[in-house]
């Protein structure tokens, strides 16, 4: 996938969810740690669902902002499809898994992080930022609920 707009860094991000989901789901049943089971499961349907808000973002965002270039970032940073589930989760613990999904996140963060401070319309920006922060929040949503799981 080339990515040349804002518009196709949010077509990326939710390929990379929903590519996400299905890997976790896939590696769920093949675990055989029964916390690292719940914790796969959960965190399949959470990025399903983040899927979804991200694509609300893809039809609903301002079309300015949407259409604004990033050539720069992709430039200097290029942004790999994922191919594959190479993250082989059916053989880590609860711990390694969610070690993994926080890197990943904050790999998204950071993109967004950077695009907002190099976007030039306030649209973009707002946009950028609003995608960081729902990123941000759902990754420590994530974090907390896999702590809950090793209360049990």
């Amino acid at each position: 996938m080339q990515i040349e707009t804002l518009k196709d860094v949010l077509h990326w991000t939710r390929e990379f969810h929903q590519h996400l989901s299905q890997c976790l789901s896939h590696c769920a049943d093949k675990n055989m740690d029964e916390r690292a089971r719940m914790i796969l499961a959960y965190l399949s349907d959470h990025e399903k669902a983040l899927t979804k808000v991200v694509s609300g973002f893809e039809t609903s965002g301002d079309k300015h902002a949407l259409n604004t270039w990033c050539y720069e970032y992709v430039a200097k940073h290029p942004i790999v499809r994922h191919a594959h589930c190479d993250a082989p989760f059916a053989e880590l613990d609860a711990t390694q898994i969610m070690e993994v999904i926080v890197d990943q996140h904050q790999q998204v963060i950071e993109l967004y992080r950077y695009l907002a401070s190099r976007a030039e319309i306030p649209s973009a920006k707002e946009l950028m930022e609003s995608l960081r922060s729902l990123e941000e929040h759902e990754m420590m949503r994530m974090a907390q609920s896999a702590n809950r799981f090793g209360d049990l």
